[in-house]
């Protein structure tokens, strides 16, 4: 069974209709917001398929030196895709902002997250 990490924020919608589909869902955290497991301590045994949430989930806090590739080393590592959650409008910023991990993440738009997760866990 696929089990779908997500951080805080991500649309409950989205994640009950995975639920009664009967994928399985994981709060993971960015270390800031105490949300669920953090996400860095991810490994193969938690069987997540996929992390899912907020471009902002992933940005440092002005003062804050964490880069995204640093919250997302653990899915990098064990290649656990990642989705993040952006209007379509914004993709550009969004992987100016990523820097390096740009190219390691997949942007959706908010209306397209239920069928990005599903080609994912599928």
């Amino acid at each position: 069974m696929a089990t779908v990490g997500y951080f805080e924020g991500t649309d409950p919608i989205v994640l009950t209709r995975l639920a009664a589909k009967g994928t399985g869902t994981l709060p993971v955290s960015n270390g800031f917001d105490l949300h669920g497991k953090y996400v860095v301590h991810l490994a193969p045994q938690d069987g997540v398929s996929v992390v899912v949430g907020y471009l902002h989930k992933v940005l440092p806090a002005n003062g804050i030196a964490v880069a995204p590739r640093d919250l997302l080393f653990a899915c990098t590592s064990h290649e656990i895709p990642v989705i993040l959650v952006v209007e379509k409008s914004f993709h550009d910023a969004a992987g100016v902002r990523l820097g390096e991990m740009q190219d390691r993440v997949k942007l959706v738009d908010p209306a397209d997250l239920y069928e990005a997760i599903l080609a994912v866990v599928s």
